[in-house]
């Protein structure tokens, strides 16, 4: 999986295992519930599209969603969300920068994972968090990822055949072709492409589906320790 990673795609690890990827370099991260991203992405996408189709890369972690950015975004979030009028309200979106990590999501079942099988790649994964100046984790679970959302890939399997909990997968995994830094969401990309929205209207959807999923949450929350009075 490392070869993959370094080899093909050209993005550099941190040492040792499980197989972390450097941000920064040649993307950042946002860092969403992964409700609030099924949103976001179902909003971004033309009418009748899925969070699977085509586009910039995603991967899920438990409750959490990856979307990966075009590098220097993070450091452009806090700006973004005050110059939008999202600064004053919590959010639960963060960013991962330079300096930070991201844990490698398993190889898709095809496609890079029979690119890297043919190259003697080995796999080494894990299940640790997003690492970074701001990272951050949850603990939903990915499977309840909204209604009319589509659903998340299956959970991998270790070798013993049990299913492996909490592992990063890709929803939407890198583009080989033309390089997959040219589909990242980036401020430059003014309006955005086919592949990928501008990284303002980016973080203007995701902030919005995180105050709503927040509110919901809120809301929810008095319903339930009633009914279980």
């Amino acid at each position: 999986m490392r070869w993959y990673y370094e080899s093909v795609l050209g993005w550099p690890t941190a040492p040792g295992t499980p197989v972390r990827l450097r941000t920064g370099v040649r993307f950042d991260v946002l860092d969403v519930p992964v409700q609030a991203g099924h949103a976001a992405l179902r909003r971004l996408g033309p009418p009748g599209a899925t969070p699977r189709r085509p586009g910039f890369p995603v991967a899920l972690r438990g409750g959490r969603m990856l979307l990966l950015v075009a590098a220097g975004g993070a450091e452009e979030l806090p700006g973004l969300l005050e110059w939008l009028e999202w600064g004053s309200l919590p959010l639960d979106l963060t960013a991962v920068g330079a300096g930070g990590l991201m844990e490698a999501p398993l190889l898709p079942a095809t496609g890079a994972a029979g690119a890297a099988g043919s190259a003697g790649a080995t796999g080494a994964t894990g299940s640790a968090d997003v690492a970074g100046s701001a990272g951050a984790a949850g603990s939903a679970d990915v499977g309840r990822a909204g209604r009319g959302s589509a659903l998340p890939p299956p959970r991998p399997r270790d070798h013993d055949g049990r299913a492996r909990r909490g592992a990063a997968v890709w929803l939407r995994p890198p583009e080989q072709e033309g390089g997959a830094e040219t589909s990242l969401p980036a401020l430059s990309a003014v309006g955005g492409t086919a592949a990928a929205p501008d990284l303002a209207r980016l973080v203007h959807t995701l902030a919005t589906e995180c105050h709503r999923f927040r509110l919901s949450s809120r809301c929810a929350s008095p319903r339930l320790a009633r009914a279980t009075r």
